[in-house]
């Protein structure tokens, strides 16, 4: 965690414990839930959750004073459509869901409770949350993490930071990433302008499993990985880490928390930015708003992190190009 959000970070819980002393000054309480896919005692689920509190403060609303937040977390013991069931029973006047599968869950449980996504990496209207972009036309509007077309950045970074790649496998776990359809269509076209053959590499849940799909892959030189945006993926972060540097695969993930935990490089959408623009809209929503007429929007603020590090180790040289594009350079 970067020292300056860690300083937010205790700054606004040293004060979470005043806030129920200034609900007794008759203003009406609001409910909120959050169901995401962040892990409940992750270091940056704090960050992020964070980012939603500031976004809201700056709209008027305080968890304690004028508004109440119910928060569930998915895992392996908790799946979202459970918790999905348990925060529509609570009735909040708006849910924020974080990933697609929670979004998913919510959507099948609630045609009237609005909800708010950050994080969906699958087509929103192919998946039925919305009927356009421009018009959700329902109870469901949000933030999107990627535009699909994002494979073609992170082919290139790979191309670039490694120009003798010739096969790169883009690894996902069908069961908990199923939108990967709507990467693998693109990424193959760029991959083929690129000269990359394209290696859909599909992992279970288990370790093992990930480690078998990787050391097979690897098996054959001049390779490298894509990791898109999956709980399984992150759920065994260090592991997958860890492959990348045994087999000396140059990976692009999408995530900073990667390359922080000693992984590459990332492309990614500033996941902290999602959640205060989310709060915007659930802020629209309280006062009144329809989700059906906000507009699903489009990432717009990327950051790209380098670890040096990891570089030397896998005897690569970073060029300089992605150097002076990186957001943050870790060495």
């Amino acid at each position: 965690m970067r020292r300056r959000e860690f300083i937010g970070l205790l700054s606004g819980a040293a004060a979470w414990p005043l806030l129920p002393a200034r609900a007794q000054l008759g203003e009406r309480m609001r409910r909120i839930g959050v169901l995401t896919g962040l892990a409940e005692h992750d270091a940056d689920t704090n960050v992020r959750l964070e980012g939603l509190r500031q976004g809201l403060e700056r709209h008027g609303w305080s968890e304690g004073r004028n508004v109440r937040v119910d928060y569930r977390f998915v895992s392996a013991t908790a799946p979202a459509p459970v918790l999905a069931k348990e925060l529509v029973a609570l009735q909040p006047d708006v849910i924020l869901a974080n990933t697609t599968p929670a979004t998913a869950a919510l959507a099948r449980e609630t045609r009237t409770i609005p909800i708010v996504f950050t994080g969906v990496t699958a087509d929103p209207i192919a998946e039925g949350f919305v009927t356009s972009l421009a018009r959700p036309g329902g109870n469901v509007t949000g933030l999107l993490l990627f535009e699909t077309s994002v494979n073609g950045k992170w082919l290139a970074m790979l191309k670039e930071i490694e120009p003798r790649l010739a096969r790169a496998a883009l690894v996902v776990n069908p069961k908990t990433a199923p939108y990967y359809i709507y990467y693998q269509r693109v990424a193959e076209t760029a991959a083929s302008a690129l000269a990359i053959e394209l290696v859909l590499t599909q992992v279970g849940n288990t370790a093992g499993e990930i480690e078998q799909a990787i050391e097979s892959f690897a098996r054959v030189p001049n390779g490298g990985l894509i990791l898109l945006p999956d709980s399984t993926i992150n759920r065994h972060r260090d592991l997958v880490i860890t492959l990348a540097a045994r087999y000396r695969l140059p990976a692009v993930y999408s995530d900073r928390l990667f390359v922080t935990a000693g992984g590459l490089m990332c492309y990614s959408t500033d996941r902290v930015d999602q959640f205060r623009q989310a709060a915007s809209y659930i802020d629209r929503i309280l006062r009144g708003a329809s989700p059906a007429d906000l507009p699903v929007q489009a990432p717009t603020k990327f950051e790209t992190v380098v670890n040096l590090k990891t570089a030397k180790a896998l005897g690569l040289t970073v060029p300089p190009g992605l150097l002076v594009a990186a957001d943050e350079v870790i060495e």
